[in-house]
């Protein structure tokens, strides 16, 4: 079976996020005082092939751990959808 991630990876709220900062802002100077606290992450979406959900949602699980997230700095979440 095909199922499709749709993955988010976000910088812990606990620690700095320099981009976040600097596009916070630049709302200010976009006339836009009333959005703060951006923060910015990445948007990955995958393509998985398993014999079911499970089996699909610890493949995901595994990528986002070892190899897609960095756990010190992010955290990340899911969705996953038959495709």
């Amino acid at each position: 079976m095909k199922f499709i991630a749709e993955i988010d990876v976000m910088p812990h709220k606990a620690l700095l996020d320099p981009q976040g900062k600097a596009v916070t802002g630049s709302m200010k100077n976009l006339g836009l005082p009333e959005i703060g606290n951006v923060r910015i992450g990445k948007h990955i979406q995958l393509e998985i092939e398993a014999a079911n959900e499970a089996a699909a949602r610890e493949k995901v699980d595994k990528a986002c751990k070892e190899l897609l997230a960095n756990p010190i700095m992010e955290g990340y979440a899911f969705t996953l959808v038959q495709g």
